[in-house]
């Protein structure tokens, strides 16, 4: 079993800022650092001191300077050591967990994936300690472990309430932390992923960013100022079951009628051709059929195309982002219905608006993982949202 690897000393304020600064855009000279956090030079000397005695940050050389050139310059740029320590990221699904081993970049450098037999809490915490001695063999300097679960997270420590597991004031990272001798961090795993992308993916610099994620269920998250607007509550659950984009749309298991659930999650896209033929196909296979022509599926993916677009749309309209991610594994949608999305976004923004930044990306459930690994990067080691 492994067992908790050094950290780093605590960081103040003013060297996290500096650490977080040079890890998400570095190398950066001390120049550059303290012009983009508003620091004297002084200032940026005193902090970057603990930072490189501590092995967190490293000078390196300059583009195109060999190696050990003039050493210890001021306008040396400054790194960060991404393979110094690693850090472990869970995903747990209904019925599989997902892990990667990450640097301190979060470059995922290994994978173990186990499948979920069982959902009692302490054999489920077994599970991740077995997958947490796979993938830090051979991997000493293991810092933390990042996990990930669909519904509320209460303190970064117990799942208030998942649906998918049933589970109901699990404190998850005592758990697993007395089965490994890791710190544990536990986080709602569309947080996670928004963290994630927001520090190293398609929201790295931008003040104003949206993450939509579609798949089993409607996942949203918001960057503004270049920092998450965490959750006072449920939200997450709660937007897309009651954001109602079509009141005369379909009445589906879960979601109210014409939701953004009831139109767009898989599970309910598979309800309504289901309910309608008789056949249960895969997600895959009704997008197939929809491409093909096929009547019910084509109408039904031709509905939820129409129902992505006008939710982009909204979002864009009342937030103004620099940019929507779309991700998640029904993102598939785009590839059948993408014309339909762009006609109801069109339709649903002012004729002269700034065209919507949308990107979609495939993302499976490792980039979810790697998403918490960051979490625990930002959490364990730098300390990231404490005072």
């Amino acid at each position: 079993m492994p067992t908790s690897a050094e950290s780093w000393p605590p960081l103040s304020p003013g060297e996290r800022s500096v650490a977080i600064e040079v890890l998400v855009h570095g190398p950066l000279s001390r120049s550059e650092i303290a012009r983009r956090l508003g620091l004297s030079p002084g200032s940026v000397t005193r902090l970057t001191k603990p930072l490189i005695e501590s092995r967190l940050l490293v000078e390196v050389p300059e583009t195109g300077e060999p190696a050990g050139a003039r050493q210890g310059r001021p306008s040396q740029p400054l790194d960060v050591v991404t393979d110094s320590r690693y850090f472990l990221g869970f995903k747990i699904t209904q019925d599989m967990v997902y892990g990667v081993v990450t640097t301190l970049r979060s470059e995922i450098v290994a994978r173990h994936d186990r499948p979920l037999t069982t959902h009692d809490p302490a054999e489920v915490a077994e599970l991740l300690a077995g997958m947490t001695g796979e993938l830090s063999r051979g991997r000493p300097g293991v810092t933390g472990i990042g996990i990930g679960v669909g519904g509320l997270v209460e303190d970064r420590a117990v799942v208030g309430e998942s649906p998918f597991l049933g589970w109901r004031g699990v404190p998850l990272a005592a758990l697993v932390e007395e089965r490994t001798a890791l710190p544990v961090v536990v986080e709602n795993d569309t947080a996670a992923f928004v963290e994630a992308e927001t520090w190293f993916g398609a929201g790295r610099g931008l003040d104003r960013f949206v993450v939509l994620t579609i798949g089993a269920g409607i996942g949203y998250g918001l960057v503004l100022g270049g920092k998450r607007v965490p959750y006072a509550g449920d939200e997450d659950r709660g937007f897309g079951r009651h954001w109602i984009l079509d009141p005369h749309g379909p009445l589906t298991p879960d979601g109210r009628r014409g939701s953004a659930v009831s139109l767009l999650t898989i599970p309910n896209i598979r309800y309504q051709v289901r309910a309608a033929t008789g056949r249960d196909r895969s997600y895959e296979e009704i997008l197939a059929s929809a491409a093909a022509g096929e009547p019910m599926p084509a109408r039904v993916v031709t509905e939820a195309g129409r129902a992505l677009g006008t939710l982009v749309a909204q979002i864009a309209n009342f937030v103004m982002p620099q940019k929507i991610l779309l991700a998640g594994e029904g993102v598939g949608l785009m590839d059948v219905a993408g014309e339909v999305v762009a006609e109801a976004v069109r339709d649903n923004r002012h004729p002269r608006a700034a065209p919507v930044g949308l990107e979609t990306r495939v993302s499976d459930f490792h980039d979810w993982a790697r998403g918490a690994a960051v979490l625990a990067i930002q959490v364990l080691v730098l300390g990231a949202g404490q005072t």
